[in-house]
């Protein structure tokens, strides 16, 4: 995809999380999932790591190297003329710099960065060494010419076995990526907690992204509770997944 198509279709992702509040950008994972979801009327996609892996055959966290993740959504970001968003898990080893320009390369305008680094045997960055990371993503894109949306993703919540006592700890990692340059940021495993979802809403200025399950949560639930943006992870694969074998039981043998 030539540069100027790039840098304009991250214009557009940029003023669709100003438009809508939020934004749904539906977790596609192959060119007919985002072909499909396209064709539904949404503006934008994000391609999710969970779900394109499974696709592949290979494993989440991190389980595909860069190269072959770009190869992967290559064809899929250039079979839509919408903004397309890649989940770039911790990274895969890369410099923040390499990791934007390969992202740019094939067409992508956005990524999540999360902080659990599966490549490092699954540790959490700390607060500082993930705001840093997220300072070199902006800073990258910045040298490039492109804003790309960096969605800055915490786990704090996911490996918690109190999920509402790393609330403060998850506030400040929050606050940080936003002062580092994250364009909104995603903390995970928080999405049927109306509390927490409040309490992080309120703390940042940016929009925060929340997890949603397609038929069993509920839009308007996730504007009333200030979030900015919403995605669905694996679970929209999930869902179709288990209308598909509801499909398929009875012409089992």
């Amino acid at each position: 995809m030539d540069l100027n198509t790039t840098v304009e279709r991250a214009q557009r992702l940029k003023k669709l999380h100003a438009e809508y509040k939020p934004l749904v950008l539906p977790t596609v994972w192959d060119v007919w999932s985002a072909r499909t979801a396209a064709d539904a009327g949404f503006p934008a996609l994000t391609i999710g790591s969970h779900p394109l892996a499974d696709s592949r055959g290979a494993e989440d966290h991190e389980g595909q190297t860069f190269e072959e993740v770009l190869a992967a959504v290559r064809p899929i970001i250039a079979a839509v003329d919408i903004p397309v968003s890649v989940d770039l898990e911790a990274g895969y080893g890369q410099e923040p710099a390499d990791l934007v320009a390969g992202l740019v390369e094939v067409g992508g305008v956005g990524l999540n960065l999360e902080d659990t680094v599966h490549s490092d045997g699954g540790r959490v960055r700390d607060t500082t060494e993930h705001a840093t990371y997220i300072a070199g993503l902006r800073a990258a894109a910045d040298k490039a010419g492109v804003p790309v949306w960096v969605n800055g993703r915490t786990d704090l919540f996911l490996h918690a076995e109190d999920p509402a006592a790393v609330l403060d700890e998850a506030i400040e990692r929050l606050r940080a990526m936003e002062q580092a340059g994250a364009d909104s940021v995603y903390p995970v495993r928080i999405q049927d907690d109306d509390d927490l979802l409040t309490a992080v809403t309120s703390a940042v200025s940016i929009p925060v992204n929340s997890t949603a399950h397609p038929v069993k949560h509920d839009l308007d639930r996730f504007r009333r509770l200030g979030v900015g943006r919403v995605t669905y992870g694996p679970l929209l694969q999930i869902a179709l997944t288990d209308s598909m074998k509801d499909m398929l039981k009875p012409w089992a043998p």
